[in-house]
């Protein structure tokens, strides 16, 4: 029998000889130019999320030949193969919807070409959570490698970048406070460079959990896409594929409980983005760990918020970077950290965080007893209108609606909300609480970042920013605001949000975690019997049907039940 756990003779077609299987597969890709002693080499597979659709990836090809280079530098055979790539803007209904296909994908791949690790190049908000599922499920040696924020640019004399400022605009415009031939100027500034997001949105949530995770190498977080660096971060990833091949160290001996708590306790510190919790529980999920919400919750206790960084303070990923990327919040962090965690580089945690460059002066990292924002970044809510649970970024919150008691304006969907929320006689009051429903997992469907309800024109044009919102959908990183996400399980499959009724009244006690119904419960029970769901959770083929039968809740992840590896063996946060 052939030995297969090695280069070209891994994961042989089946022809019913062996034999003749390596000897096609050599025979094909000699088609391609290589030698036999270069088919003799370690292979490393490299991910390839290219895209003419995707500017965030738009440094790819650069990156796929530095890749290469530190592969074949340290002895191996570099071997690109294409994924399906995600960009937020550019996917009907919604990137979400796409991100367990792309992890699906991935996966796949990994399992069938013949490779001894992988590398994965992702970056835009859904690809790099895809990969890493994808990595946990198919645990073969892999590391991540993403492209990387934009730099910042300026409109007039202000500094701007997507695309926590494309939405102030956006709110400006809607307001009347600047024209169409402004926003026009404007719109072709906010993305003055390929790369993710400039501020602490998904993308780059994703990137600084991932490297506290340990499936990066230490400081690829935050090099801008677009510098020198990047590039040579990128060769360095490539060498050490090979030795993550040779040392067999793969992705479930880094990704444990210990790992994710870190992680987790990274995206309090940077006051991520939410989908961080949403992406890796999915994450965590494929190797059979549960995430424990109230315990996450209870992290915030003495896990402040640290980086002065937008949406909830006032730099860039640029100035992050500058700042010293991850070092100043890991160093910060490391009283709270698990150390012993083993990281990609296979050494552990407190050993990279050790080595890390001298500390030096900068502004947008704080310390723990001077943060931006005390009490974490993000809150976990019980109630009666919260069902399993919903969440808030109250770092990004207006302080005087923390505690807040309003009527309930109801939008059933998204069309509904487009329709209605502009109508100059809607019957809406600054302490009006908006509702957004069945746009969950399967209500939408692909749960979309809906939750940044808009501001009804009519308050918008009256000075009104901010408002008491609430869906059972998601928000991008990138937005701002009292805005209530997640609310589990969905209206779609008969969640609380389903029953509410425009004027009945809502409370929101964030400092006490409660988000309530403000209804009898007699009369809920009554609204129960006659509710019927919505006939868009319905799907007759392909990936809809899929997708609509098998998508799990918010709280599990937003993956498909049969790829979570149930029961449950363990959960995170442990302390």
């Amino acid at each position: 029998m052939i030995d297969q756990q090695k280069s070209m003779k891994r994961g042989l077609t089946r022809y019913g000889d062996e034999a003749f299987s390596l000897y096609l597969r050599k025979a094909f890709i000699k088609a391609m130019g290589y030698s036999d002693d270069a088919l003799a080499r370690p292979v490393i597979g490299i991910a390839n999320t290219y895209s003419d659709y995707n500017a965030c990836h738009a440094n790819v090809p650069k990156l796929v030949e530095a890749v290469k280079r530190g592969v074949m530098l340290a002895g191996g055979l570099p071997m690109e193969f294409p994924t399906i790539s995600l960009h937020e803007a550019f996917a009907f209904p919604t990137s979400m919807y796409f991100r367990n296909l792309m992890a699906m994908d991935t996966e796949e791949m990994i399992g069938a070409l013949p490779m001894d690790a992988c590398v994965l190049i992702g970056g835009c908000d859904k690809t790099v959570p895809a990969q890493l599922m994808a990595a946990a499920s198919a645990d073969v040696p892999a590391i991540q490698l993403v492209t990387g924020p934009m730099l910042s640019g300026t409109v007039g004399d202000q500094r701007v970048g997507a695309c926590t400022d494309c939405r102030r605009f956006w709110g400006d415009y809607r307001g009347g406070r600047i024209n169409d031939a402004e926003i026009n100027e404007i719109e072709g500034k906010l993305v003055p460079t390929a790369g993710t997001c400039g501020v602490m949105g998904t993308a780059s949530t994703m990137a600084c959990m991932t490297e506290a995770l340990g499936m990066m190498l230490p400081g690829g977080a935050t090099i801008p896409a677009v510098a020198a660096d990047r590039l040579r971060h990128a060769e360095m990833v490539g060498a050490r594929a090979m030795a993550l091949a040779a040392d067999q160290i793969r992705p479930s001996q880094i990704m444990t409980p210990k790992s994710f708590e870190n992680a987790l306790r990274v995206l309090l510190a940077i006051g991520g983005s939410t989908n961080g919790i949403i992406h890796l529980t999915a994450m965590a999920g494929r190797l059979g760990i549960e995430v424990d919400l109230p315990a996450f919750d209870a992290l915030g206790a003495d896990t402040p918020v640290l980086v002065d960084l937008k949406p909830n303070g006032q730099f860039y990923m640029d100035d992050l970077h500058r700042a010293g990327g991850m070092a100043p919040i890991l160093r910060a962090l490391k009283p709270l950290l698990h150390l012993d965690c083993v990281t990609v580089t296979g050494r552990t945690l407190g050993e990279e965080i050790d080595a890390m460059p001298a500390a030096f002066p900068q502004m947008v990292v704080r310390s723990l007893d001077d943060p931006i924002h005390a009490g974490g970044g993000i809150a976990f809510l019980r109630g009666s209108l919260a069902g399993d649970g919903a969440i808030i970024k109250q770092s990004a919150c207006s302080s005087d609606l923390l505690t807040h008691q309003g009527p309930a304006l109801v939008f059933d969907s998204l069309e509904d909300l487009a329709n209605r929320i502009d109508m100059a006689d809607l019957d809406v009051t600054k302490d009006s609480v908006l509702i957004l429903r069945n746009a969950g997992p399967k209500g939408a469907p692909g749960m979309p970042e809906a939750g940044y309800i808009p501001i009804p024109k009519k308050l918008a044009t009256a000075g009104v920013k901010d408002m008491v919102r609430i869906s059972d959908c998601r928000m991008s990183g990138t937005a701002f605001g009292t805005i209530v996400l997640h609310a589990s399980p969905e209206a779609a499959i008969g969640g609380p949000l389903a029953l509410v009724e425009t004027g009945d009244q809502i409370w929101l006690d964030v400092p006490n975690r409660r988000l309530e119904l403000l209804v009898p419960d007699d009369e809920i029970e009554s609204r129960r019997t006659t509710w019927q769901p919505p006939a868009t959770v319905k799907a007759d083929r392909g990936y809809k049907k899929l997708y609509m039968d098998q998508v799990n809740q918010a709280g599990e992840g937003v993956d498909f039940d049969f790829m979570t590896k149930r029961p449950f063996a363990a959960k995170t946060p442990i302390s």
